[in-house]
């Protein structure tokens, strides 16, 4: 391929704006639910415990494992009841930025997000009356939401409420591309550099997957062949968004394979064959993307790019749950 000229982020940045790669300084919070360290205590302790399921032998991290990015390393998971759930698990990583939520963009709050897994037959398999009767048995879950939640003790609201409040602090942690973006030349390799330019150039990647989070958190028909409507099988049904679904971020990607909303491309590699081909649809759709050519060597860029968007030592240690 030829050679790359200028390979400092300030001269690879400068079409695509240098602010738009920068991390966010703080976690946004709603008004109505300002951050709580005790509160996102109790989420993770909520999040981790199987006494949310139906047949109390998943939780919600069975299906968002931090150790593969939030996801899971199978196309689909298995829910409550043993079977594959509909689509790939979307990462919950960044969650506090991301609007709207799921594939099909069917959730606009993570409070709203919480509650569909867990009732779904096919995943969580659980009802809010069962929950909450479960979480009543136990006398700490009872002091814990007796004290954070004065008045409402423990009901689907609140449930809901410290879930959300948890995936709120769920953020990746400083990668070298960061420190890449703050002027540590050495942070990335030449390989990455040259990805970069790739990734915000020919590619034409970043026209979706833009900003610190690499996505635009719209949704997008991207030329896989499916069945599936994507946004355009929510009620009322919206054939302008069919085959659409939302953008994921790309941050912590080296972890999270399988890809796609069906976990159908394996690896990085296809991934990229798949949208240098201009995706493969096998139907007579629109699709927003456009194919564009692969030189020797640029493959390997583009995934020395991504890598360096993977945070380094992050640990999430499992809680320690309430005993019966």
């Amino acid at each position: 391929m030829a050679p790359l000229l200028f390979w400092t982020f300030q001269s690879l940045a400068q079409a695509a704006g240098l602010e738009a790669f920068q991390r966010p300084q703080t976690v946004p919070f709603p008004e109505d639910a300002p951050y709580n360290r005790e509160i996102a205590t109790l989420g993770k302790m909520l999040f981790f415990d199987p006494r949310l399921s139906g047949g109390q032998n998943i939780s919600c991290s069975s299906c968002h494992s931090p150790s593969f990015g939030w996801e899971v390393p199978v196309p689909k998971a298995r829910g409550a009841a043993g079977t594959p759930i509909r689509r790939h698990t979307p990462t919950i990583l960044n969650a506090a930025w991301i609007t709207p939520l799921f594939w099909d963009g069917r959730a606009t709050s993570l409070e709203e997000q919480a509650a569909a897994p867990i009732t779904a037959p096919d995943e969580m398999n659980a009802t809010f009356e069962g929950i909450t009767e479960r979480l009543s048995a136990v006398e700490d879950y009872r002091i814990w939401f007796d004290r954070l939640f004065p008045g409402q003790g423990i009901r689907k609201e609140s449930v809901l409420k410290a879930l959300a409040m948890y995936q709120r602090t769920i953020v990746s942690g400083v990668a070298s591309f960061d420190r890449w973006v703050e002027g540590d030349e050495t942070a990335v390799s030449d390989a990455a550099k040259r990805g970069f330019a790739l990734f915000t150039g020919k590619a034409n990647c970043a026209s979706c997957h833009t900003g610190w989070m690499f996505t635009d958190n719209q949704m997008h028909d991207i030329g896989l062949p499916t069945s599936d409507l994507g946004g355009g099988g929510l009620v009322p049904p919206d054939p302008g968004q069919n085959f659409r679904f939302k953008t994921p971020g790309l941050r912590n990607i080296v972890l999270r394979a399988p890809f796609m909303h069906d976990g159908t491309l394996i690896s990085l590699e296809e991934v990229i064959r798949h949208y240098s081909a201009g995706g493969n649809a096998g139907i007579a759709r629109t699709s927003d993307i456009e194919g564009f050519s692969l030189e020797e060597g640029d493959t390997e860029d583009l995934i020395a790019f991504l890598a360096t968007l993977t945070d380094t030592g992050t640990n999430v240690p499992t809680p320690i749950l309430p005993a019966n």
